[in-house]
């Protein structure tokens, strides 16, 4: 089974997610956040460590999403992705220097390969939704917002169930049964 969640920052996606992932007997927990020099980011990272159970194994993968989630679905009955946001601009700050394009086909490949590998066990992706704010003055971010979209629709295209999270409040926008075997 395959969830993605949306929402805005602070809408309770992450806690969402991780009450989804609860229920399973082993949990891996991708984190894609690099934290670097940035002391508000690592209080963040804390923060998100400290809310979810010390039984889970975390991994953290700032950029190879499709190969972590591959290796993770080999001994986890869930696994929670947080979050396609912070994965995209580790790809888009990579790629920088690449062709217009190239982070859009990196990244939609890398979510047609967890798509393929998120039938054995459940696979909860969460991202933020950019498209409901003003249109941004520098192109840089414009095209961020722009793929961003994208690989939303793609994953909601590829997922079996999709979440809005507004005010920590769930809106389902797809629903599908689950599957014996999956939680």
């Amino acid at each position: 089974m395959l969830t993605l969640i949306l929402g805005g920052v602070r809408s309770g996606k992450s806690k969402l997610a991780q009450r989804l992932a609860a229920p399973a007997r082993r949990v891996a927990y991708i984190a894609t956040a690099a934290v670097g020099q940035d002391p508000e980011m690592a209080a963040r990272v804390e923060r998100h460590r400290g809310d979810r159970p010390r039984s889970w194994q975390t991994i953290e993968e700032p950029l190879a999403l499709a190969s972590a989630v591959e290796r993770a679905s080999k001994e986890a009955d869930a696994i929670l992705v947080d979050c396609l946001t912070i994965w995209l601009s580790n790809l888009s700050w990579e790629h920088r220097d690449g062709e217009s394009g190239h982070v859009q086909t990196v990244a939609l490949t890398e979510l047609q390969q967890i798509a393929g590998v998120s039938r054995p066990c459940h696979v909860i992706l969460v991202s933020n939704e950019l498209g409901c704010g003003t249109v941004p003055e520098p192109a840089v971010t414009r095209a961020f917002r722009d793929v961003h979209g994208l690989i939303n629709q793609w994953a909601a295209e590829a997922a079996d169930e999709v979440i809005f999270t507004v005010a920590g409040l769930p809106l389902y926008l797809k629903t599908a049964s689950r599957r014996e075997g999956c939680h």
